[in-house]
């Protein structure tokens, strides 16, 4: 199971610069609250939490398929529907297309040069493709939907709609050119999908068992499930960090995996802390980080510059490999390096930046990991969402929504000429004019 220790968190430890036991007992009401937004579902986008009950025989009967027919598989998503996935294949197979069949790629942009560059490689006829979008009305996934349609019109069994159950255009598109489909429950939104058929398709293509991570997901659930803030590590994390944005000032939101598996889910978590809780002038900003890489490119600023940061680390005990280092060059000064190993390495490093932290009056916390695996990272998915979930409560906003997002999309169809949104294309073309005179 993971853990999460605060030790670097709490005044106890840290003195003025920490959160004080009382800080904590004084936000109860709001936690509270919180936790009954959770347990009675007072708002839509909680079916996150259902999804570890989920039957996963479609979806294994589908990659079983996927992987006795096909030598390529494509997934086209953006934001939730390509992180998560990524997050999945960085973390339970690394460098998957060097030794395994299907070869997995992930086109999420709409750079043209990348898609050509994809396409330059592969035989459209030996791959499938996973098309992922709940409405149906994701701009950049139904534009590359659009290219590999064409390219592979007869084909409707090269194509998996990964869509909302009943609508939506492209569930209508589906059902109309008989393409296979997987749902994504009504009430799970994009960013709290990876646990749906969107993460759990990919896993099982690269050989993982979507079984052991919704195992993992259900175990943390139940360790999240009490409203007691310091038996809860989902709650106490998000409580902390609410704390130490109202009372310290640190709104800036560090994320730190000692494990090149891990980094996509840094880049996971952005999404789900930016998304869900930067709204109406609260949150906080999320930064995806790497150990022990930025150790030489960030830990300066994180030791000495601005005090508006949080550093929270994942550390993994069982990397699920070890090289031990040899013991040559011992009258170098890196001799002393030898009979030890990469393993213990990376761990010393992870726990002497959590010290020089401290040591400099720099808050952080430690997620432990016991090693990653399918069942763990299940755990850590869960974790993050409830989480997340939870912090929005705590500053009385909806973690499910994403309102400005919508209008940046409503500005692209309006370019892009959708029927309906001609007001949108004039705001566009009066605001090009604004611009014309300050280009330099």
């Amino acid at each position: 199971m993971i853990t999460l220790n605060i030790a670097n968190m709490m005044s106890g430890v840290m003195g003025q610069k920490g959160i004080s036991e009382k800080s904590v007992e004084g936000i109860k009401d709001r936690v509270l609250a919180a936790h009954e937004e959770i347990t009675q579902r007072k708002r839509s986008g909680l079916g996150f939490m259902d999804l570890i009950k989920q039957d996963t025989k479609d979806i294994k009967k589908a990659a079983e398929a996927v992987r006795g027919k096909y030598d390529n598989f494509i997934l086209l998503g953006i934001g939730g529907s390509a992180l998560g996935p990524k997050c999945i294949i960085e973390a339970l197979s690394p460098m998957h297309n060097l030794k395994k069949s299907p070869k997995v790629f992930i086109y999420e942009n709409v750079d043209p040069m990348t898609l050509n560059n994809i396409l330059s490689v592969l035989d459209l006829k030996k791959t499938a493709v996973n098309v992922i979008t709940k409405s149906g009305t994701t701009a950049e996934t139904m534009a590359s939907f659009m290219i590999l349609y064409e390219r592979l019109k007869g084909s409707p069994e090269n194509f998996i709609a990964t869509t909302d159950p009943e609508k939506g255009n492209l569930r209508k598109l589906a059902t109309e050119l008989g393409f296979k489909t997987l749902p994504i429950p009504p009430d799970v939104g994009g960013r709290y999908s990876v646990l749906s058929p969107v993460g759990l398709l990919p896993a099982e293509i690269i050989g993982a068992d979507s079984d052991e991570l919704l195992r993992g997901a259900g175990d943390m659930q139940k360790r999240c499930s009490g409203p007691d803030v310091w038996k809860n590590p989902a709650y106490l994390m998000g409580a902390l960090l609410y704390l130490m944005d109202k009372e310290k000032g640190r709104k800036t939101d560090v994320l730190v995996p000692y494990s090149d598996r891990l980094k996509v889910m840094a880049e996971w978590f952005c999404q789900l802390w930016a998304e869900s809780l930067g709204k109406q002038g609260l949150g906080l900003t999320p930064f995806p980080s790497l150990g022990t890489t930025d150790q030489h490119s960030q830990l300066q600023l994180w030791m000495e510059g601005p005090e508006d940061k949080v550093i929270v680390f994942i550390k993994v005990d069982d990397h699920g490999a070890d090289i031990k280092i040899p013991e040559v060059f011992k009258e170098s000064g890196t001799g002393y390096l030898g009979g030890h190993s990469l393993a213990e390495l990376i761990n010393a490093e992870e726990e002497s930046t959590e010290l020089c932290l401290q040591r400099a009056g720099r808050p952080n916390m430690t997620i432990g990991v016991p090693s990653i695996d399918a069942y763990h990272l299940g755990q850590l998915f869960f974790f993050f969402e409830i989480a997340t979930a939870f912090t929005g409560f705590l500053y009385g906003i909806n973690p499910f929504d994403q309102p400005s997002v919508e209008e940046g999309k409503n500005f692209t169809y309006g370019m892009m000429g959708r029927k309906g949104y001609e007001e949108k294309r004039a705001e566009v073309q009066e605001a090009r004019k604004k611009k014309a005179g300050w280009k330099v």
